[in-house]
């Protein structure tokens, strides 16, 4: 029987990077929460199954390492244990399931004499159970609901989806600067040791796997890995089961990742956890700030020259390297269909692992509905068993476009940083864009800045693409791709988008965004900014990204060979072309001091409703 082979993980109360609002004590009742649900349903299965589970000892014999376990259960619990024998006389594989679910049961209120001390207990017992079923002949009752039963524990353990926690480098900076001095703690320090603190406990209480991992946002060196272990060491000891993480975010980091790795491979704490783990370690790659800091084609090259680099670095140091990729719903956040994606990772990438983030409306768009859920889980498996059986004799094709790839990408750069950084380009953008007024929206889990800044800098990757595709242009995802296009023939171009899947999937998901943009409305909202010459640059730039899309791949109009993914958009535009001239209309009302109060609340709930329509509507904006 096949293990389980899917796990979840949740930043839902783990990430506090820029959310003060996330605290060690919100973190504890998030994983209080999941436990409870994940506790009651395995309760509620081994109920279920047990009672049904009427087979009697004479047909169906139980084998001689089930006895022993009823043994143990009968000193463990001996009324218990009597009661359930009184009810279910001669039916020894049924006492001892519902034995297991009481237990389950204690576990869920904290009964710890009698409750399980980690999911692998539970399991044991799970097993013990089928196999003795399958010894006695009774192969449909072992390898029916009850292997359902096993997957799910194996699967979800006793906390659903292991909580991480994520928070930026420098808070841990200044605490250890801090602690160091013997200063008086900070809110922020104590809040640091406080989350280790927490960490530790849930671990005790459900098991090493329920929070284990800590992600280092913009992680710069070995010492941000180092600089967490340490304050794990003041909050809690050496008790703690830590995997610190560290996000690599900007082209800078990106290109330096291996040898923030060297560094990590030094830290004594690093070294004792590949020891007990297999000689596993984790690395996350940013696919939205990299992508506002370098444009979409430019920063998709970079993280797959990072992930080339970072492939051959565990190869060498001998690593099983689990690459993170923390892509968003929206195209110009590494979002896009899933299974391509996997199978256009570097060779060797993918070594039978493949970790993802899920957001915004993507998590209902692709889980929402059972079959759907189902379908999507098959697609990205298969790629990822694909990617895995093939990675040890695959050439990666960036090698041969390797001249292609730094012709388009610099171009690409270039043009990107151009528009960005223009003269005015700040208040430009707050001005045809909906981004002040989406920040007054209680729709988000942070500020959409990480400090108190106004320039694009410190404004967040999440929000900059949410304002694009509000303006129905959905320039991150698309912006810089047709300059660089224009800088290598197109003959090579062709050639690359045939035989190279990461040029292939770029191109369809710059052909998707292109498709979902609407020009005549996107103008609408760059009129408001009043500068011409700004507004004449993007949507220069978006006629050569057209022009040239459809010259490399060889159509005569976008989405010529995704007829229904065309039509489903056809049909939902009217309906958001008129959720978007609200919008437009809102925005004005909203933005014009004499605008009545009465009005103004109106215009307020107008532009709520509308941005969540074209969200909805345009899908791929999480």
């Amino acid at each position: 029987v096949a293990p389980a082979f899917v796990r979840l993980g949740s930043w839902i109360g783990g990430d506090r990077d820029g959310n003060p609002a996330v605290t060690a004590k919100v973190t504890a009742a998030a994983m209080t929460v999941q436990t409870e649900h994940v506790l009651l349903a395995l309760e509620a299965g081994a109920t279920r199954i047990g009672r049904a589970l009427t087979v009697e000892a004479a047909t169906t014999p139980p084998s001689p390492a089930l006895r022993r376990r009823l043994a143990a259960a009968h000193a463990r619990d001996p009324k218990g244990v009597d009661a359930l024998s009184t009810r279910s006389a001669d039916e020894p594989h049924r006492v001892f399931l519902l034995h297991v679910a009481d237990r389950i049961h204690a576990t869920r209120i904290g009964k710890r004499v009698l409750g399980y001390s980690s999911p692998a207990g539970l399991l044991e017992d799970l097993r013990a159970i089928s196999s003795s079923l399958a010894a006695s002949g009774a192969s449909r009752l072992a390898f029916g609901e009850l292997q359902n039963l096993i997957w799910q524990a194996e699967t979800f353990g006793f906390h659903l989806a292991e909580l991480e926690v994520r928070q930026h480098s420098t808070v841990h900076e200044r605490a250890l600067a801090e602690i160091g001095a013997g200063a008086r703690r900070s809110d922020s320090t104590r809040e640091v040791l406080k989350t280790l603190a927490a960490m530790s406990a849930l671990q005790a209480r459900f098991g090493g796997a329920t929070c284990r991992r800590y992600v280092v946002s913009f992680a710069r060196d070995a010492a941000d890995v180092a600089a967490v272990y340490e304050l794990a060491e003041h909050a809690a000891g050496d008790r703690l089961e830590l995997d610190v993480v560290p996000l690599f975010e900007t082209l800078e980091d990106l290109a330096r990742a291996t040898s923030v790795m060297d560094g990590m491979l030094k830290l004594s704490p690093v070294r004792r956890r590949l020891a007990k783990n297999g000689r596993r370690l984790e690395v996350m790659l940013g696919y939205s700030d990299s992508a506002k800091e370098a444009g979409p084609l430019s920063a998709t090259l970079a993280l797959h020259d990072a992930q080339a680099q970072l492939t051959a670095w565990a190869a060498k140091n001998r690593v099983r390297l689990v690459i993170f990729h923390g892509r968003g719903g929206a195209l110009g956040r590494g979002g896009g269909p899933a299974n391509r994606a996997v199978r256009a990772q570097a060779p060797g990438s993918v070594a039978g692992y493949f970790k993802v983030t899920e957001q915004g409306e993507v998590i209902f768009a692709r889980y929402g509905n059972q079959s759907i859920a189902r379908r999507h889980l098959e697609q990205v498996t298969s790629a990822v068993l694909e990617a895995s059986a093939h990675r040890a004799r695959t050439r990666d094709p960036a090698v041969q476009f390797g001249e292609v790839a730094s012709r388009i990408g610099g171009a690409s750069h270039t043009a990107y940083r151009k528009l960005v950084e223009a003269p005015g380009f700040d208040a430009w953008f707050a001005k045809v864009s909906p981004i002040e007024e989406l920040g007054r929206l209680r729709i988000a889990s942070r500020p959409t800045r990480r400090a108190t800044g106004t320039s694009i800098d410190d404004l967040r990757a999440i929000p900059w693409v949410f304002a694009w595709s509000q303006m129905r242009l959905n320039l991150p995802a698309w912006y810089g791709i047709g300059s660089g296009l224009a800088a290598a023939p197109l003959a090579d171009l062709r050639r690359a988008y045939a035989k190279w899947p990461l040029f292939n999937v770029m191109l369809d998901n710059a052909e998707m965004s292109l498709a979902k943009t609407d020009r005549r409305i996107a103008q609408r909202y760059l009129d408001l900014g009043d500068r011409p010459d700004l507004t004449a640059i993007v949507l220069t730039e978006y006629d050569r990204t057209l022009q040239r899309v459809l010259a490399v791949t060889g159509h005569t109009r976008l989405l010529e060979d995704r007829r229904v993914l065309s039509w489903a958009i056809e049909l939902r535009n009217p309906y958001v072309d008129a959720l978007s001239h609200l919008q437009l209309r809102a925005l004005r009302a909203l933005r014009n001091r004499k605008t009545p109060q009465r009005e103004r609340e109106r215009a307020e709930r107008v532009f709520q409703l509308s941005v969540n329509g074209v969200a909805a509507g345009l899908q791929n904006t999480g």
